[in-house]
């Protein structure tokens, strides 16, 4: 996969007078959610939260994620891992009817999450991303999913990194944009290329120069793979000076966007109905 771009605390997003809007209208979330085959979930929720919110949502973590939630420096990174992970196990919860702490999750061979299988349950896929405390969730069943978010970052969006990561055809479609436009369009390359990785699941095994997404901001995303036929590409602005991108496999999804803002004030000291 691509490296994260990282949170670094003093990284700025685009000034106040070029700031990009929402592109996407988020739905209050259903009390009893469910997941029809063919439907696409998005969710959004914000990662700073209380202290008392944290601590419930660590309780809800197994010990290997409590581990990892360790191994940050920063105390701000450290809680918005967990309270990322525990909004997932929230929203897990709701759908398979089962408390949060109860979800069996498993790393793939490339640290893609993925739920242990366990007999009478659906087959929910599933992915989440979050940059600088906000995070995305993409759920649907039985085909696979993957989302990436970033937000806007000057100072992160040049050259050098473009070189690194993406293809000629990417950095020629980059290099054509008027300067206002490169860090959107840098942006909206990167997490369109995430997202497609996320969903293959393939990590390092896809050479990041062997498939190309668009990049050029208000013109159609398109990914354009060897296997491109069989995903499908949708790219949005979930908050201002963010940009995300989801990948799907098949076509005709139905998509819908909830705020899951309610999740983690909530759901830190509540448990699924079982």
């Amino acid at each position: 996969m691509i490296s994260p771009a990282p949170d670094s605390p003093g990284a700025m997003a685009h000034s106040s007078s070029s700031r990009l809007k929402p592109t996407i209208t988020w739905l209050p979330p259903p009390a009893d959610p469910a997941l029809p085959p063919g439907e696409l979930h998005i969710w959004s929720a914000p990662l700073d939260v209380t202290e008392d919110s944290v601590r419930g949502f660590a309780a809800h973590l197994s010990a290997d994620e409590m581990a990892r939630a360790e191994k940050f420096v920063f105390a701000r990174d450290r809680e918005h891992f967990i309270v990322a992970r525990g909004i997932l196990r929230m929203l897990l919860g709701r759908y398979l009817r089962k408390p949060p702490a109860g979800i069996a999750l498993c790393k793939g061979p490339r640290d893609k999450p993925y739920l242990r299988a366990e007999t009478g349950e659906p087959p929910l896929k599933f992915n989440l991303s979050h940059s600088h405390g906000l995070a995305l969730y993409a759920c649907a069943m039985q085909r696979e999913v993957g989302i990436d978010l970033e937000r806007l970052r000057p100072d992160f969006a040049g050259a050098e990194i473009a070189e690194r990561f993406f293809s000629a055809h990417e950095q020629e479609e980059l290099r054509a944009l008027p300067a206002e436009l490169r860090t959107e369009g840098f942006f909206l390359c990167w997490t369109r290329k995430e997202a497609y990785l996320k969903a293959r699941g393939d990590g390092l095994q896809i050479p990041l120069d062997s498939f190309d997404v668009t990049l050029t901001p208000h013109q159609p995303a398109e990914l354009r793979s060897t296997d491109s036929a069989r995903w499908t590409l949708l790219s949005f602005t979930p908050a201002p000076d963010y940009v995300a991108a989801a990948v799907a496999e098949g076509s005709g999804w139905s998509t819908k966007s909830f705020d899951g803002s309610g999740v983690n004030l909530l759901a830190a000291n509540q448990e699924a109905p079982c």
